[in-house]
């Protein structure tokens, strides 16, 4: 049985004369964390809505577990997880009974629900009423929402925007589990550098097409062109240096090396002659 979850072939889709997608491919396998990463426009929440049945591509094919969206049933479905704001939570229940009731729907241990509560430090907010949360802890529910059943396949959008790096991280350990799991995942993010930290591979999309498609860091070295390395002793003394003299400068005063790779968002500007825009 093939360990591919997510497989997308030439796929193109357009809204009037705006071309939303343009022979897009890619795969997401079981394990994988798999990123799409495009500015607000790039065709990210149309590939999405083909995946999930809610839009039929002009042309390609996708498949998700195996099967064309359109022949998902609803015990496939049960499958995936979404972390989407458009299924709404009941506003005057308390987030632990919002959770409790989809924890019940899919027969899921409540244990499950007190343990994500506290790994996102929900747990002492579980009595508040929906209506009165902030948006970052309603960002927290939406994602605990989308994994509580231990799908095999979840589509998560932008699941870190507004947290500070503690809860990030928290959530980059979540997301680590899932992957040793087995789960796919499919991300879509404006942070960069969680793209790096996370995904296996990434796909790099600007208005509907993909730029480049690999693990972060083949696609960084494809663009590392600079023969340089900074060091940093400890005396606070700095050297840029070829790194093919590295050798010759090496010693115990050594405190810091980098090679001065591109990061993902330079080699998106160096594509595309514009900026990356965060939301």
């Amino acid at each position: 049985m093939s360990d591919i979850q997510i497989k997308v072939d030439k796929l193109s889709k357009k809204f009037k004369d705006t071309v939303a997608l343009e022979q897009v491919s890619f795969e997401v396998k079981k394990g994988e964390i798999f990123g799409f990463l495009g500015p607000s426009g790039a065709g990210k929440t149309t590939t999405i809505n083909i995946l999930t049945n809610q839009l039929s591509p002009d042309e390609g094919n996708a498949e998700i577990l195996g099967k064309n969206p359109k022949q998902l049933h609803s015990e496939d479905l049960m499958k995936l997880g979404i972390m989407s704001d458009t299924v709404g939570f009941y506003e005057n229940m308390t987030v632990y009974h919002n959770l409790v009731f989809f924890a019940r729907f899919h027969d899921i241990p409540l244990k499950r629900v007190d343990q994500l509560l506290k790994k996102l430090n929900l747990y002492d907010d579980r009595k508040k009423k929906m209506k009165k949360i902030s948006t970052g802890m309603k960002q927290r529910l939406l994602l605990i929402r989308a994994i509580l059943h231990e799908p095999d396949i979840v589509f998560l959008d932008e699941p870190t925007s507004g947290m500070d790096p503690t809860l990030s991280q928290k959530v980059h350990e979540l997301l680590m589990e899932l992957k040793e799991k087995g789960c796919a995942i499919f991300l879509t993010t404006h942070n960069m550098q969680e793209a790096t930290k996370l995904c296996d591979k990434i796909s790099l999309l600007n208005k509907g097409k993909i730029l480049e498609y690999g693990s972060p860091q083949s696609i960084i070295d494809k663009y590392h062109t600079d023969p340089h390395t900074h060091i940093r002793y400890k005396d606070g003394s700095e050297k840029l240096i070829l790194t093919e003299d590295l050798g010759d400068y090496l010693s115990a005063d050594v405190v810091s090396m980098h090679t001065l790779e591109p990061s993902l968002e330079a080699i998106f500007i160096a594509l595309t002659g514009e900026k990356w825009h965060d939301k």
